[in-house]
């Protein structure tokens, strides 16, 4: 959720004074990366999942206050619509077992928690967009009560000076033509929406370059694998629209500025890096502080005395900043870490699922890693950000550039030449036999069916209407149907469709 924040206007002298201070943590980043003070044992993963709350009717229940306080979990936090929570999971190992105790972690508490959301009459749902929000759950009195999201509200409309407008075309439903969907918006609750699980991996900073730059190049084939957000206000739009609602929903750019070539706030990226300190520099360089907030810490002065420095000031900064691999800094216990946080999945469809595409990523990552001759160097930054919005767009009927192969769809690539790597990558990381093998085998099973969240949506939903249902009545039926397999538990590539 992020720490929350005063809500008073800041000046001219306040704007100033964080600017500098934020350089100065900058530099003390800088001191950090050139003196070796980062701590790294083993590598660790993390996990952050988005929930949607559902009453009886499947519409979204805006009772995250209610739910969290029934669940009574500090791992459960507030998200910005109220239709919406937040599970963290507690950082763990990669190697062994790790993945396996994941699963049963993550069912058991999920489980759990929907007992506890039945008694505010709630559902859980893990899915990329839920497919019953209208127009009317994006006015701002659903978010969530934080001074965080309120400020973040205004700030971005005050830079942006105008409403939003969410404007895309989609995929053709079978013999129908595109839906278009153009609606103006006046709250950022667009942007919750879009539930999403990210992944955390605990990085030595000499190796965050190569970790960060292998994340970029997975970012199409992740999204292609796991789309799971096809509709959005009743429209059947990109297989994961998420990656297009998120861009406009947070956009602070009018369009004369877009037309100057001023960079969004959510952001791919514009060229492959060296070291976690360009990606900083960068947010600093480029974007205004959304959030001028400061405290009393003077990060040098802390280095001096042998401290490890919070920079306060450079993280809430870098939280305004929505970079689909994101960097993160952070102190647990006194000691400094760097982990890359990759944004790109939806939630859902099922636990199993969403194991499996974290196993996936952290194998190829690291085997692209291991390459003597790495990806980045033979492939443009721009076909990494291309491939991306293809898989965004069509899924696994997306068409994608790899280096050595050309134009591929998404399920070859992986089957042909990811999958053997993310093996791979997964036995250097220690990763046990049985890990790998029962979430991989899932990852290839479903590019053999050729189905992901968003096409089993999409089919289900094209069933329902060629029966004579309307479409917001197939998205009910649809979603009844996505809950119960859900809970199943089951990959969502051996569901049944209709």
């Amino acid at each position: 959720m992020g720490r929350d924040v005063t809500t008073g206007a800041h000046t001219r002298d306040d704007r100033q004074r964080y600017r500098r201070k934020v350089q100065r943590c900058l530099d003390a980043l800088a001191a950090m990366l050139n003196s070796g003070t980062f701590a790294f044992h083993r590598r660790q993963m993390g996990l952050e999942i988005e929930l949607n709350l559902v009453d009886e009717q499947l519409n979204p229940s805006m009772t995250n206050a209610v739910v969290l306080e029934k669940i009574a979990d500090p791992d459960f936090t507030l998200e910005l619509g109220q239709h919406n929570i937040e599970l963290n999971v507690q950082p763990r190992p990669l190697d062994g077992d790790e993945a396996l105790d994941l699963e049963q972690d993550l069912r058991a508490s999920l489980t759990r928690a929907n007992s506890k959301a039945h008694d505010a009459g709630s559902d859980l749902v893990m899915i990329g967009i839920l497919p019953t929000l209208t127009e009317e759950h994006f006015d701002a009195r659903w978010l969530s009560p934080s001074s965080r999201y309120a400020v973040l509200n205004e700030r971005i409309f005050a830079a942006r000076g105008e409403e939003m407008l969410l404007n895309m075309e989609g995929e053709p439903m079978p013999g129908r033509p595109a839906d278009r969907l153009r609606s103006y918006t006046q709250s950022i609750l667009p942007e919750a929406a879009c539930t999403s699980a990210q992944l955390h991996l605990q990085v030595a900073p000499e190796d965050f370059a190569a970790h960060w730059n292998a994340a970029q190049c997975l970012a199409g084939p992740q999204v292609a694998l796991a789309a799971n957000s096809p509709f959005l206000l009743g429209k059947a739009l990109w297989h994961e629209t998420r990656i297009p609602l998120f861009e406009q929903a947070t956009d602070t750019r009018p369009e004369e500025l877009k037309n100057q070539g001023v960079r969004p706030r959510v952001w791919f990226g514009e060229r492959w890096i060296t070291s976690i300190f360009d990606l900083f520099e960068e947010n600093v360089r480029y974007f205004p502080g959304l959030l001028p907030e400061m405290d009393d810490e003077d990060p040098m002065a802390e280095l001096a005395e042998g401290r490890a420095p919070t920079l306060r000031e450079l993280r809430l900064h870098n939280g305004t900043v929505w970079r689909w691999n994101r960097p993160v800094y952070d102190v647990v216990d006194g000691v400094p870490h760097l982990r890359v946080e990759n944004r790109v999945l939806p939630a859902g469809p099922t636990v199993v699922d969403l194991v499996a595409n974290a196993a996936f990523f952290y194998g190829a990552q690291r085997a692209l890693v291991l390459e003597d001759r790495p990806l980045w160097t033979q492939m443009s930054f721009q076909a990494a950000e291309e491939n991306l919005y293809a898989s965004a767009r069509h899924g696994l009927g997306a068409q994608l550039y790899w280096p050595g192969i050309g134009w591929i769809p998404p399920d070859e690539l992986v089957l042909r030449r990811l999958l053997p790597m993310a093996h791979e990558g997964l036995r250097h990381c220690g990763v046990s036999d049985a890990a790998r093998e029962r979430y991989l085998d899932v990852i290839e099973q479903r590019c053999v069916a050729r189905r992901n969240g968003a096409s089993w949506q999409r089919e289900t939903v094209a069933k329902m209407e060629q029966r004579g249902m309307d479409r917001d009545a197939a998205l009910v039926g649809m979603l009844r149907a996505y809950i119960e397999m859900m809970h199943t538990g089951e990959p969502v590539h051996t569901w049944p469709v209709g």
